[in-house]
Order: C-alpha cells, then structure tokens, then sequence
C-alpha cells in the first residue's frame, strides 16, 4: 500500500483530521514558506499526536547541527531536506533518517540523485522561485530511468485527480502533498483531505 504524507501542517486540527483518516506521516515546514511553522508549535502538535504516525521535518540547506537541534528539540522521527545540500550531510545527520527532495525538470536532473544514500528520495515539480510546494507536476516517467533500490515518494502537483495515475506510473513508496489537498496557500481543506486518501488508499 502506497504511504500519505501531508505536508504543511500548522495546527492540531489538520493534523488530527489527517492521522484519523489514513495519513501515514506529516510533515512540518521549518524554512522560508507560507507554511512555515516555529519549532515550538510543531512539538506541541507532534506531543499530542497518537503512535504510529511518522513526523517529518522539512529543511532547506541548514546546517547538520540546526537540522539536529530541531529533530531532538520537536521529536521527529525523520528530516527532509529540500535545498542544495551535499551529499555528506546525510552523513553527517548519523543515526537521523533522512529524505533527500530533488526537483524534476527533465531527465538530467535524476543524474545527482545517485550521489545520495538517504532512507528516501523525493521527486517533486520544479520551479525557479520556489524549492517546495510548488503545485507543479512533472514528467513521471522520467522516473523509469533512475536505476536505485532507495524508496521512492513522488511529489509535486499531485491532487485527488491525479495521484493515482502518478502510482501506476512510477509505483513509489510513498506520495507526499500539501498544495494539492488547500483551498488556499497555507490552508488545508479537509474534503480534500479526504478524497486525496481516498485516492491513494482505494
């Protein structure tokens, strides 16, 4: 069965609404964003979380040591970093399990990939102005080129409409939204919540 991560979690509501009807993992956005969310929020949400859920922190090229700090300070069970960090940061995070995010705007752009051992890669949209949340989809297929035993968590665009398409084609591990299930930036929309698990899990 194909794994839901929501990404962009601001509030206990969204979070509880989300793990009640089938959401694997959350995510929680500590850099630059609309979605943005202080440290000390996302601990009390994560505190209040029931088990089994996987909460991810979301970071863009900071440092091993601040990326550290906030996975102990918040208690995350994993970080994704969606910069241009290098690949010995992975090794530098230890024993912290890792998602390394690339973005996909053709098939050169799978060639870096291979320099990383993370415990997950994630593909998503491409855009100039923005390393995450983009609501842009790409090419899935590009995907049938990358040669790697790393799970997969496709990104990028993904809404109710689309996500099972985007399965079929590349069959990942996991599938990761946050745009896609808003009826505005910042702000998730529990219907779409809903149909977009639905989606995934049917």
């Amino acid at each position: 069965m194909t794994k839901v991560k929501i990404c962009g979690i601001k509030n206990l509501n969204d979070a509880i609404f989300a793990v009640d009807y089938g959401a694997d993992a959350l995510g929680f956005v500590f850099a630059k964003s609309i979605r943005k969310i202080s440290k000390e929020k996302a601990r009390a949400i994560i505190r209040k979380l029931p088990p089994f859920v996987t909460t991810v922190g979301l970071f863009v090229n900071e440092t091993a040591e601040c990326i550290e700090t906030a996975y102990r300070y918040c208690g995350l069970d994993a970080v994704q970093l969606h910069g241009n960090e290098p690949p010995n940061i992975i090794n530098n995070l230890k024993d912290i399990k890792t998602i390394k995010a690339f973005r996909i705007q053709n098939e050169k752009d799978i060639t870096p990939i291979t320099k990383y051992k993370p415990n997950a890669i994630l593909l998503d949209g491409y855009s100039e102005n923005k390393m995450g949340g983009t609501g842009t989809t790409f090419d899935w297929k590009i995907v049938r080129k990358l040669k790697t035993s790393i799970p997969i968590i496709v990104a990028g665009g993904l809404t109710h409409l689309n996500v099972s398409q985007a399965i079929q084609i590349v069959k990942p591990y996991g599938v990761d939204v946050s745009s896609g299930v808003e009826t505005k930036p910042g702000q998730k929309d529990k219907r779409l919540i809903k149909e977009f698990i639905d989606a995934v899990k049917i």
